[in-house]
């Protein structure tokens, strides 16, 4: 190889080297595009790479391969890092997200023939190979044409000591570098390793659970009046899967929405009820509904993961334990689950129903959420009749079809019987819901549909002949995935409450709820605040 071939060999393997470490998120899908900056982590390997020529002449072919290792595993920290904010709005969380990736690829994989996964993991694993195969063949380039011209020239010493001064000044928050550097990787990730070391102390954890909350405040009450202004009535409280702000503060959500909003108010009204509604804040964003869900049973702020997988180790009460105390049947309707779930054990609900249990036998729509949560509903309603001789129930449901990736959009069957059968759907309009592919690009219009499809079959569900007079409390559990809602998006949920009884509601808009499904856009609080709402809402009745 001559000279000139062997410069641009050793040129070409630097910029390698350096971009596969700083290169950013394309906003707002999971892919990657080139930053020039220089990355902390190839200066790093610039150096070990000096020391080791300077002290054995040359790089051992096993080193190289070893350097080419721990480089690619800071190529896949930093995918995480980047892609993490555009897909969940939030920073990556090694102890949230690590215990969950084996569900989500499991989940992912079931709907799909065998030799798809096959396929994809035999993709990735080449991928994985290719590129520290590639990895390796830069350092070797690299540590044979350039570092040894940098060991005798003087002006590439002056460059390596500016860049690590830029990489040393980047680390202690010189915000001037940020142009010149990109973010560094192993900071993030050390941070992450101090949470798990945190996470591992019991102590800690423990200080981390406040000693009481309002739940055990309504379980204490003697006089067995914490659920006196509901006089028996059924309760449904349901999270509707990544329904966020974002339906209320886009333009183009407000556009789209604006008719199906009007429609489910008319439904309401049809079906003899009143709304209130507002805003919290839920405790996570773009994922992670177990802590929206846990926070508004336990009333504890679990923003912090870490509280919530301590809570489920304890017999802590909930919401489930104040209606069970009062002589409620308990119900937990979990149409997206087909597996064992053994943490449904603190939540301790009378009946457990899930999609195994429902027995969907229609058309599978799409390889993610099989089950339409109209059906999820109706045939909840069907295996489990409200005779006037029942006890009052609780029943506490998410719904599903709204979550990411939005697709496809179910169809909505008006006639109520006909989705509990074998064919729910014309093949004309499931074939439709299934052409339409998922467009990772831009997925705020699916999701859109999505949340109509949702507004849809809650007002038909709403205008069935009712069992019993029911309390509906609807709300998000997070906002969408950060392509959806947004760069810096809200953690704000809208909260409906639905009733027969404008007296049980006039103690909701005494606490800042507003009439009507527009909430006010200030947030009343956060999500296990909103516990104690409900709690002095369902609570005593003054003597007339």
């Amino acid at each position: 190889m001559t000279a000139g071939r062997r410069t641009a060999a050793a040129l070409l393997a630097l910029v390698f080297l350096n971009g596969i470490l700083s290169f950013r998120n394309w906003w707002p899908t999971p892919g990657i595009v080139p930053d020039a900056r220089l990355a902390p982590g190839f200066v790093w390997l610039w150096l070990l790479l000096l020391l080791a020529v300077a002290w054995r002449g040359a790089l051992p072919r096993r080193a190289a391969g070893l350097l080419a290792a721990v480089y690619s595993l800071l190529v896949l920290l930093r995918y995480a890092d980047v892609t993490a904010p555009a897909l969940f709005g939030r920073a990556v969380n090694l102890y949230w997200d690590v215990p969950r990736i084996p569900r989500f690829l499991w989940v992912a994989v079931q709907g799909g023939a065998w030799w798809q996964a096959l396929v994809a993991l035999t993709a990735l694993v080449l991928l994985g190979w290719g590129l520290h195969r590639l990895l390796r063949v830069s350092i070797e380039v690299v540590a044979r044409e350039a570092v040894p011209y940098a060991l005798r020239a003087r002006w590439t010493w002056l460059a390596t000591v500016a860049a690590l001064g830029l990489v040393l000044a980047n680390y202690a928050g010189v915000r001037a570098t940020w142009p010149l550097v990109s973010k560094p990787v192993l900071p993030t990730y050390w941070h992450q390793l101090d949470l798990l070391a945190s996470a591992a102390s019991t102590q800690r954890l423990a200080l981390a659970l406040p000693p009481t909350s309002v739940v055990d405040g309504a379980m204490a009450s003697a006089n067995g009046r914490a659920l006196e202004a509901l006089q028996g009535r059924d309760v449904y409280l349901v999270f509707l899967e990544s329904v966020g702000a974002v339906v209320y503060d886009n333009a183009r959500a407000v556009r789209m929405l604006g008719p199906a909003r009007a429609r489910l108010a008319e439904d309401i009204a049809a079906a003899g009820l009143h709304v209130v509604s507002a805003f919290v804040r839920s405790p996570t964003i773009g994922g992670g509904s177990d802590l929206a869900h846990v926070s508004l049973l336990s009333g504890i702020d679990l923003s912090d993961p870490r509280r919530h997988d301590l809570l489920l180790t304890t017999t802590r009460p909930s919401l489930i334990s104040v209606f069970r105390s009062h002589g409620y049947q308990t119900f937990g309707l979990y149409s997206s689950v087909s597996w064992d779930w053994p943490e449904r054990a603190w939540y301790g609900y009378d009946v457990y129903v899930d999609g195994r249990t429902l027995d969907y036998r229609g058309p599978s729509l799409g390889n993610w959420w099989k089950i339409p949560d109209q059906f999820a509903f109706a045939r909840f309603e069907q295996l489990y009749p409200r005779p006037p001789s029942a006890p009052p129930r609780f029943v506490f449901a998410g719904t599903i079809n709204t979550h990411v990736p939005f697709g496809p959009v179910p169809p909505y069957q008006p006639d109520w019987q006909r989705v509990l059968g074998e064919r729910p759907f014309d093949e004309a309009d499931a074939a439709r819901a299934l052409a339409v592919p998922v467009d990772w690009l831009d997925m705020l219009p699916a999701y859109l549909r999505l949340v109509e499809y949702t507004y849809r079959w809650i007002g038909g569900y709403l205008r069935q002949p009712p069992a019993r007079d029911t309390v509906y409390v609807l709300l998000g559990d997070h906002q969408p995935t950060a392509n959806v809602s947004g760069e810096g998006a809200s953690w704000d949920v809208p909260v409906h409450i639905i009733s027969s009884d404008p007296e049980l509601l006039a103690r909701f808009t005494a606490q800042g709820f507003a009439a009507g499904l527009e909430p006010p856009r200030t947030p009343l609080g956060d999500m296990h605040e909103l516990t104690a709402m409900l709690l002095q809402a369902f609570g005593p009745v003054a003597p007339p």
